[in-house]
């Protein structure tokens, strides 16, 4: 009986603490022994997002500065570096359009810095309505009237004899200093904070909802889906809902510069994933799942398939612009969006579930 009784008592102790291990183990939490997240942030902050968005401030900053030299002398030539300047500047955002969180996330009445700055396609009828009423406070809701795409239009829209032309009348020429000012303005703003936020975006370096980990992962994912459904999918109408292509969607319009900025934004991608900042490769999220069960063979599986999307877009052509592409239905375009859309699972599902980071978003696209 006694024998009995210790037996019983030993086994029921081992329960007791195995439940008491399980309950205390966040189950959706992997255990990633010896990984510095605080060095993997601080890589992020200091060789990535801080210079990409100083990079960009100093190219916007030129536009402003370009565009005022255009004012006091209008001509071809001074439209043409407006539009150089724009366009270097635009391609520049690729590298920090990603990096939507902490000074550029949405704080009370203001949206975040791609909703002020980056909305696409632009409304060109609401920009022509503004026009018409002499309007430039840009104290309303219409986002798409105003920021980089807007900037396009005015810039882009016709023939640059056209534009020369319209570019004298002063509602335009007031629009177009309104938006660019705005523009600069709110990247001043996010530069200025970056210093003062970037050891508070370091030393929150847990994994729960809210963290820099996961408000970081989260973003690389949106943008990651900004490429696959808006910058490929909607114009290819591979969308729900979509009965064939609509090229009005794409990108750049109007400069004609789609396929750059689309090839400009996946690098900026990749150079996330691998956390490759001003001196090459740093501590990024591809060192951040080699640490984890499961993440080596993660990485080859990602790494196969990511190297298809590098090659379908290597195979878009290159001789007509992207919106003739997409009109065309050329099936470089299908074959690039099927490739991105193979490559969701990795990022997204298997990412995230390997990593213990919920997604914190909806695409609406059904992944």
């Amino acid at each position: 009986m006694p024998i009995k009784e210790v037996s019983f008592f030993h086994l029921f102790g081992f329960f007791v603490i195995v439940c008491c291990s399980v309950s205390c183990t966040n189950d959706d939490q992997p255990v990633i022994p010896d990984f510095d997240r605080s060095a993997m942030l601080e890589n992020y902050a200091n060789n990535l997002i801080m210079p990409a968005y100083e990079q960009l401030f100093t190219k916007t900053q030129d536009l402003k500065n370009t565009w005022e030299l255009f004012l006091a002398a209008p001509d071809l030539t001074g439209l043409e570096n407006t539009q150089d300047a724009w366009e270097a500047a635009y391609l520049a955002w690729q590298a920090a359009n990603a990096y939507n969180f902490g000074p550029a996330e949405e704080v009370g009445l203001n949206k975040s810095l791609v909703e002020e700055i980056g909305v696409f396609p632009v409304d060109a009828a609401g920009i022509e309505n503004y026009l018409s009423q002499g309007a430039t406070d840009l104290n309303n809701a219409d986002r798409d009237t105003r920021g980089f795409l807007a900037i396009e239009y005015l810039l882009f829209r016709s023939t640059n004899d056209v534009l020369l032309n319209e570019l004298q009348a002063t509602d335009r020429q007031n629009y177009l200093t309104a938006i660019i000012d705005h523009l600069n303005d709110k990247l001043e703003a996010v530069v200025n904070a970056w210093p003062a936020f970037k050891n508070e975006f370091i030393e929150n370096n847990g994994t729960s909802v809210g963290t820099s980990t996961s408000v970081l992962y989260n973003e690389f994912i949106r943008s990651y889906e900004t490429i696959k459904n808006f910058k490929v999918g909607l114009p290819a109408g591979k969308q729900a809902g979509q009965t064939g292509p609509e090229p009005d969607l794409v990108e750049s319009r109007y400069a004609h510069i789609s396929l750059q900025t689309l090839k400009a934004h996946l690098q900026t991608i990749d150079a996330i994933y691998y956390g490759k900042g001003l001196n090459g490769e740093g501590i990024g999220l591809h060192e951040y799942l080699q640490n984890v069960v499961g993440g080596p063979e993660l990485i080859t599986s990602l790494e196969i398939q990511w190297a298809n999307v590098q090659a379908a877009l290597a195979n878009v052509p290159t001789d007509r612009n992207f919106f003739e592409l997409v009109e065309e239905e050329d099936a470089s375009i299908s074959a690039l969006h099927t490739e991105l859309q193979k490559h969701t699972r990795f990022f997204k599902s298997d990412m995230s579930s390997l990593l213990g980071l919920a997604i914190t978003f909806s695409s609406n696209d059904g992944d």
